[in-house]
């Protein structure tokens, strides 16, 4: 049994992009084993669909979180700190809850770190950090973030961050989901109200997946880009995720370092 050392458990829902990949879940994991060195850190992925498609097309197996809480049992940890990438506390933190804490007869402690916006202060953080890494744009450019969504009770998060960016002197901050509330229609007139001469979409995502690439940032007629272009605007596409901002990575570190 390891008693000198403790376990952490990075969970991400995962990416079949590669190059997203690497700048963004692998570097979380790469900060958080630069930190926290006297934890062994093992990684999970809770997209089902992802991980069977990188396993088909790449012959690459990656573990679902009941595979890496068998792994850490067999490593003689009894005490693992659960870690996850996710942006909200929804659907998918709540089943990552439930499948690490099946697990909970068989260790000491199972505990949780928080997911990226949390907390109030969480979102003054990444208001923080976005208006720093886009402190570049003039103001006749509507930055406009697409955010997943989700039909869980948090989703209102999303518009909750839209207004405080407003509120913190950023009217040109705009946060719209693809999968919910604020959706794509509303957003368009929100920005409209701005009046801007251009803009810019970037994901609200961890990764710059398959979201970002297809329906933000395609030509299909009714991506993010053609939608705006077809309102006017010239539109430019900033395909980067949010795991590329070290300020976003730092929150994470932050929230592992309160559960610990």
């Amino acid at each position: 049994m390891n008693q000198e050392k403790k376990a952490i458990l990075v969970v991400s829902f995962g990416t079949s992009f590669e190059h997203t990949r690497k700048k963004t879940i692998d570097a979380i994991e790469g900060d958080i084993k630069k930190v926290f060195k006297d934890y062994t850190v093992y990684s999970a992925w809770t997209s089902n669909m992802i991980l069977k498609k990188i396993l088909h097309r790449d012959g690459v197996k990656r573990n679902t979180i009941t595979e890496a809480m068998e792994t850490i049992l067999k490593d003689g940890f009894k005490e693992v700190l659960v870690a996850p990438t996710h942006i909200l506390n929804g659907i998918e933190n709540d089943l990552m809850k439930k499948d690490a804490l099946a697990f909970s007869h068989q260790f000491d402690s199972i505990t949780f770190s928080d997911p990226l916006l949390t907390s109030t202060e969480d979102l003054h953080h990444v208001i923080k950090t976005i208006s720093t890494e886009y402190s570049h744009l003039d103001k006749d450019t509507a930055l406009v973030f697409m955010g997943h969504g989700t039909n869980h009770y948090v989703n209102p998060v999303y518009a909750a961050l839209d207004y405080m960016f407003k509120a913190s002197g950023h009217p040109e901050i705009f946060i719209g989901t693809v999968e919910a509330y604020p959706e794509l229609d509303l957003l368009i007139e929100h920005v409209k109200s701005y009046a801007p001469k251009k803009i810019c979409l970037a994901p609200f995502m961890i990764v710059a997946g398959d979201h970002a690439e297809n329906d933000m940032a395609s030509d299909e007629p009714d991506s993010w880009k053609i939608r705006f272009q077809k309102e006017g605007y010239e539109v430019n596409c900033n395909l980067i995720g949010l795991g590329e901002y070290q300020g976003i990575r730092d929150l994470f570190l932050e929230h592992i370092r309160t559960a610990l």
